[in-house]
């Protein structure tokens, strides 16, 4: 297997790559791929965990790096993890005994780390790196249905703890430069995030309402997206389906970054009573053919 240096010098010196795409995925919840879901019904993640499993083959190209932006990091200056090799962050509670014993060795890449930190700065945006952040659930969980050699350094990146919408949509658009250095930039969210509202007929309403709208904002224009989505706020049933918006911005970093790429609904399913979904900007494998509520192919 190439080494980190030998992944970089193809991307940096002149090797010809496509640009990489970009990707705002639902990471469930806590563990749920990995245990016996007793939340709701068994196969409650099941479809959302198949469109993981084939997340790599939409993608194409195997990446240099990815750079993960998670909604369960938010610092007061965006802070990029630098460690060379990222331990686990159990972030959440209450699951099995044994799902705080998963493990994704992925390596972590201090030089994309600096990268991303020059590339912000070089935009005026104040950011900083951190040695010893490790791989929270926001990224591992998902990380290991998608590329499950881990083998891919990864790089995880905080939110802006002031999780102002137009601030991460701009920083999204300073991180575009890396996809074509062979970095895939992906978004670690949920589409909804009421934690008290899972599991009730109110979810799935105000799910329904918020999924709509967003689903027919990622496809428009470049212009017109960002100026929707930087006023995420005044969408229908929106602080109804996210009333804290961290789980969202990550959505906003990714469409930023999009630059002038098409986006489109890849994944839409529905779990604890609410519909959820994935997102996908400049992937052209599979163009136009998501996955519905019950995992299987559909149209646009």
């Amino acid at each position: 297997m190439a080494s980190e240096a030998e992944r970089l010098v193809d991307t940096t010196a002149g090797a010809v790559r496509d640009r990489m795409p970009v990707v705002f995925l639902p990471h469930g919840g806590g563990p749920c791929f990995f245990m016996e879901w007793t939340m709701g019904p068994p196969d409650t993640w099941d479809a959302l965990a198949g469109w993981l499993r084939g997340l790599a083959k939409q993608i194409g190209q195997e990446p240099s790096a990815i750079l993960l932006v998670s909604a369960h990091w938010e610092e007061p200056v965006v802070t990029v993890g630098a460690h060379p090799t990222p331990p686990l962050i159990f972030d959440y509670q209450g699951f099995p005994p044994h799902t705080y014993q998963l493990s994704y060795p992925a390596p972590g890449s201090p030089q994309i780390a600096g990268r991303v930190v020059a590339a912000l700065e070089s935009a005026g945006i104040s950011a900083r790196t951190d040695p010893d952040r490790g791989l929270d659930h926001g990224v591992f969980v998902p990380l290991k249905l998608v590329y499950p050699k881990a083998r891919i350094p990864v790089v995880p990146m905080s939110l802006r703890a002031d999780l102002d919408a137009g601030f991460h949509l701009r920083l999204g658009e300073a991180l575009a430069p890396l996809r074509d250095e062979g970095v895939l930039i992906i978004g670690s969210g949920m589409s909804f995030h009421n934690m008290s509202a899972f599991g009730t007929r109110q979810a799935l309403a105000d799910s329904s309402t918020f999924d709509s709208w967003l689903t027919g904002v990622v496809p428009a224009d470049p212009g017109e997206r960002g100026r929707a989505l930087s006023a995420w706020q005044r969408a229908p049933a929106a602080r109804e389906s996210h009333p804290r918006p961290e789980h969202l911005l990550p959505l906003l970093v990714a469409a930023g970054a999009a630059g002038d790429d098409h986006g489109e609904r890849l994944f839409h399913g529905e779990a604890m009573s609410a519909l959820i979904s994935g997102y996908g900007f400049g992937i052209t494998i599979g163009s136009g053919s998501g996955t519905d509520a019950h995992g299987r192919r559909q149209g646009p």
